[in-house]
């Protein structure tokens, strides 16, 4: 009797325990879905960005450039003007023919280098064409480019370099070698037009591949490769 007694008293422990974690199952499904319907709307709120027509006349000579260039990793807590960031957009992998060629060369022009500008209100993907930011995330997500260097986090702008390696047709070692070397070119133009005009910035390949991949619907065939925060310099 007392066996059956403790029995059913444990019983009626696991049902209410069970039907407490249901309760709690319940509402943190609750929780994590009307986070996500917020995510969602935000998301949808984000618009693409008209970026200005690009200064092609400012800047020192090339030779100055050359001469200036350094990495830097300190940044001044400011934000980019839209001047700026447009004209860094150009002048990393802008349209620069009419026939739609651009600023930095790429392996037989297949212009696999898509360039994503990571900022603290969302995630952008640069449109040359269109001359704009078309959004891809919200939040801020420069910690998935810092991975780990926290000094990446205090530049307003993070550029990722991403290559889309489909543009090649077939995917092999020679292909894979081709894009890092279109990455180097696109980042080598935005190393060289931050020095012509008095911005910091440092060339990385460390990043959270992982991160990125998920945060900027990559596909299989997009490697991000390498990254440059920008920055005006900290006095």
């Amino acid at each position: 009797m007392y066996f059956g007694v403790r029995f059913l008293r444990i019983s009626l422990i696991f049902v209410e325990t069970i039907n407490k974690k249901n309760k709690f199952m319940r509402k943190l499904l609750f929780t994590i879905a009307a986070s996500l319907l917020l995510v969602t709307m935000y998301a949808q709120n984000m618009k693409a960005v008209k970026l200005n027509t690009p200064d092609k006349t400012r800047g020192t000579s090339v030779m100055k450039a050359l001469s200036d260039r350094h990495s830097d990793r300190e940044f001044a807590v400011k934000e980019l003007s839209l001047q700026d960031l447009s004209d860094l957009l150009w002048a990393a992998n802008g349209i620069n023919r009419p026939d739609g060629k651009r600023t930095a060369p790429s392996a037989l022009n297949k212009q696999d280098i898509d360039v994503y500008v990571i900022m603290k209100e969302g995630a952008y993907l640069y449109d040359a064409k269109d001359n704009s930011l078309q959004p891809v995330a919200a939040g801020d997500h420069r910690a998935a480019v810092a991975g780990g260097q926290d000094f990446v986090k205090s530049a307003p702008v993070s550029l990722v370099l991403v290559s889309d390696l489909s543009r090649f047709g077939s995917v092999t070692d020679q292909v894979k070698l081709m894009a890092a070397v279109d990455a180097g070119t696109v980042c080598q133009n935005i190393n060289i037009f931050c020095a012509a005009t008095g911005l910091a910035t440092v060339p990385r390949a460390s990043m959270d591949q992982a991160a990125l991949k998920q945060i900027l619907k990559l596909t299989e065939s997009q490697l991000p490769i390498m990254n440059n925060p920008v920055g005006y310099p900290k006095k």
